[in-house]
């Protein structure tokens, strides 16, 4: 398994950028989110809230925070949900303060949300650490035999997704980076790539000037 490198002690501070995956259903941004948050110990997983009610092997607090709709409703009105959305009958949405202490420590935030919350999360005082990255099935029928192999879902659930999933795609041209997951090991590769390119970016690395001054006096 291939891991990260540990910051260098001599590299100059930076601000942490929130990463996005999206994906529709079945197209592996789960299973990439998963692989990227065990190999690479700069970033942590944005746990999402939801209304919905937990699956089985699901753990709170790691996986979601499970909250009915009293609970949901005042996470809006306090105006600490940077992002939510309403999936199949059921609201999703991301705690602002969580992923705020993270960026201030340097340190980034993945996200594994669909194209309303990289919407919100556009236009919030944050936008500009915000990287997009959108992971494409290789074909349809191959996401509707991917949907069908999870054996979690009706029929009719499969059809819903399916049908989703087309609104999903038609929103490709938002976003910063377009992968098509036909291997799962090359698709993490590139994402891989993608993080470590906007890691250096140059607006990223806060203590730059300083240490280009410092090493040249």
């Amino acid at each position: 398994m291939t891991q990260f490198a540990t910051p260098r002690a001599s590299a100059p501070p930076r601000r942490g950028l929130m990463f996005v995956l999206s994906s529709p259903s079945g197209a592996g941004k789960t299973t990439m989110s998963r692989r990227l948050i065990v190999d690479d110990p700069e970033i942590v997983m944005s746990v999402s809230v939801t209304t919905r009610p937990p699956r089985p092997g699901e753990i709170e607090g790691r996986d979601y925070r499970f909250v009915d709709d009293a609970g949901f409703d005042a996470l809006l009105k306090d105006e600490q949900l940077l992002e939510w959305a309403t999936v199949f009958g059921h609201r999703y949405g991301t705690p602002r303060g969580p992923v705020e202490d993270t960026l201030h420590a340097g340190r980034d935030v993945l996200f594994d949300i669909d194209w309303q919350g990289t919407q919100q999360l556009q236009q919030t005082d944050a936008a500009s650490d915000l990287v997009r990255v959108f992971i494409l099935p290789p074909t349809m029928v191959e996401l509707e035999r991917r949907l069908r192999g999870r054996g979690t879902d009706s029929e009719d659930v499969v059809a819903q997704r399916m049908k989703r999933a087309a609104t999903e795609i038609s929103h490709w041209g938002e976003y910063n980076y377009i992968l098509i997951n036909d291997d799962p090991d090359v698709c993490l590769g590139e994402i891989r790539a993608i993080l470590k390119a906007e890691r250096l970016r140059r607006k990223r690395q806060l203590g730059l000037a300083n240490f280009v001054r410092d090493m040249l006096a």
